[in-house]
């Protein structure tokens, strides 16, 4: 008899996406799972966009890194409840590893859980881990080729936020070409430009738009 293991791997890991996201949608809570390569700035942008959302209700963080809790860290200091999770070498989170730690959040305090993931544009696309929206994090340090490089990333998501707009003038990224190349890939995907470093650009936008499903899911 022949096994496949990853389709038993991914069964496993659907089954664990579909309880995380039964407790979190009877909590009324959203839930983004945020992907992107190291040095996107990710973990800029989610402090960024904390500062902004703890205003009006309460946030919970699950930060994925291979080692240290760095990360973490910063978001603590933003005043938002948040658990590390190290995935030794691993490159990506699972669906598991969130049904693990959800218990050391007060979920009846939180309306939006925001997982910032492994720091890979491949891994994490093919695993669900319960989120309601998937968002993808380039920056212009990237390069512009990297949308039809990693198609399967921007397949994936729901959003694609580009940050590190005022570098610009300093590299060669083509956001015309960027922006062409996703819309290939996925035309109907929302796209957001940012300036995370200093909240300068598009960071208002992007946390309204968060804010506005917030809302829609807690009043269901």
């Amino acid at each position: 008899m022949k096994v496949d293991i990853n389709a038993n791997i991914m069964d496993i890991n659907n089954a664990y996406a579909t309880k995380n996201r039964e407790l979190l949608e009877e909590k009324g809570i959203l839930v983004i799972n945020i992907m992107g390569s190291p040095g996107a700035g990710k973990t800029t942008l989610l402090e960024r966009l904390l500062t902004i959302w703890q205003q009006h209700f309460g946030v919970a963080v699950i930060e994925g890194d291979l080692a240290t809790s760095k990360d973490a860290e910063r978001i603590k200091a933003c005043g938002a409840q948040v658990v590390q999770i190290n995935t030794d070498g691993g490159c990506h989170l699972d669906a598991k590893m969130i049904t693990q730690v959800l218990p050391g959040f007060d979920l009846d305090q939180i309306k939006l859980v925001i997982i910032e993931n492994v720091g890979n544009l491949v891994c994490p696309a093919g695993f669900d881990l319960g989120e309601d929206i998937r968002m993808v994090v380039l920056s212009t340090a990237e390069g512009s080729d990297k949308p039809a490089k990693y198609p399967s990333a921007i397949l994936a998501a729901d959003w694609v936020v580009i940050n590190k707009l005022d570098l610009l003038d300093f590299t060669d990224f083509d956001l015309d070409n960027a922006v062409a190349d996703i819309r290939q890939i996925k035309p109907a995907i929302r796209i957001f430009n940012t300036v995370a470093r200093d909240k300068t650009q598009g960071i208002d936008q992007l946390a309204a738009a968060v804010s506005e499903l917030v809302e829609a899911k807690a009043s269901k």
